[in-house]
């Protein structure tokens, strides 16, 4: 009977026990429950689609995934908590900011979203809604020409600055040739009212907010910042048909890991995570919340994240963009 030498059936026996080790880890992870870390409270976006994930997820693993909030810092808390994890047992739900420019805009924040988390999936996106009060001008085109008449005597608010909506307006401006001055105020709320109080003339707005309020005639929406017409809002036109060329700016909430977490355990998430956002039932409630199914794998999350980063920081670089 023929047989290895020595030295070979050992290679081959170790070699057994990668393979067999490596099984394991992807068929008996988790070993626990897992917490899904989101950086905004209760009844926030990130929040409803953490819980909206969290219970399919749970059944596709074996194990509760339980949603814990650490608000504060535009979701940084949460990220930062989530990039300290160890416990091969931790995951975020996190928006744009939180995995891009953070550490561009304040070089203070305390993790690094490139070097300190991973990207798992990057579960819906959606266009910002360009809104304006209700008794603007009715066309895309005729609201532009008038802001660009006034210039600096239109304002426009967001909730913050550094927030997408921020420097998504910033953006705009180039694009569009007009020169508003920023706003802040403490959340979309704050600025709804400003907006129908005429406080502020303009603000880009998740679908979720500003719909209802067009809805109830409080408010009139002047077109999507995505490059074409959206299934978040299909009645309404892209900025480009309204002659803002070039402009495509969406928000998106994804989800992260450490960047410890092995790699067989993050393609299985990714996996799962993509069937899960992708099923009839869930993608109905993901856009019920405002928003379009994307369901990505780790290497798709990560050329999002490369490209957002990347036109975000010119955007911080450009108009010298200081936190507050």
């Amino acid at each position: 009977m023929f047989r290895l030498p020595r030295r070979h059936a050992i290679a081959s026996a170790l070699a057994l026990a990668v393979c067999a080790s490596s099984v394991f880890a992807q068929t008996g992870w988790p070993s626990r429950p897992l917490k899904l870390v989101v950086g905004f409270p209760a009844g926030s976006s990130p929040d409803l689609m953490a819980r909206t994930i969290a219970e399919p997820l749970s059944q596709a693993l074996g194990q509760p995934v339980i949603v814990e909030n650490k608000a504060g810092a535009g979701g940084n808390i949460g990220a930062d908590a989530v990039a300290r994890a160890t416990d091969d047992h931790t995951l975020g739900l996190m928006i744009n900011g939180n995995l891009t420019i953070a550490k561009i805009l304040n070089p203070a924040t305390t993790y690094d979203p490139l070097k300190d988390l991973q990207p798992v999936s990057l579960l819906a996106v959606s266009p910002l809604v360009l809104a304006v009060p209700a008794a603007q001008a009715a066309s895309g085109k005729a609201f532009f020409d008038a802001a660009r008449a006034q210039g600096d005597k239109l304002n426009y608010g967001t909730p913050g600055v550094g927030t997408v909506a921020h420097l998504g307006m910033e953006l705009l401006k180039s694009k569009a040739g007009i020169s508003p001055v920023h706003v802040p105020y403490p959340g979309n709320p704050q600025v709804i009212t400003g907006l129908i109080g005429g406080q502020v003339q303009m603000a880009l707005l998740p679908p979720g907010l500003a719909l209802a309020q067009v809805r109830g005639g409080k408010l009139k929406a002047i077109g999507v910042t995505s490059a074409g017409r959206s299934s978040v809002a299909p009645d309404l036109p892209s900025l480009s048909e309204a002659g803002v060329a070039g402009l495509q700016l969406e928000i998106w909430n994804a989800v992260a890991a450490p960047v410890g977490l092995p790699k067989a355990h993050v393609q299985k998430l990714a996996t799962l995570l993509a069937e899960i956002v992708r099923r009839p039932d869930i993608r109905e409630k993901i856009l019920n919340q405002g928003w379009q199914v994307a369901g990505t794998s780790p290497e798709g999350l990560a050329k999002r994240i490369a490209a957002d980063t990347a036109a975000m920081a010119e955007v911080i670089r450009k108009n010298d963009i200081k936190p507050n």
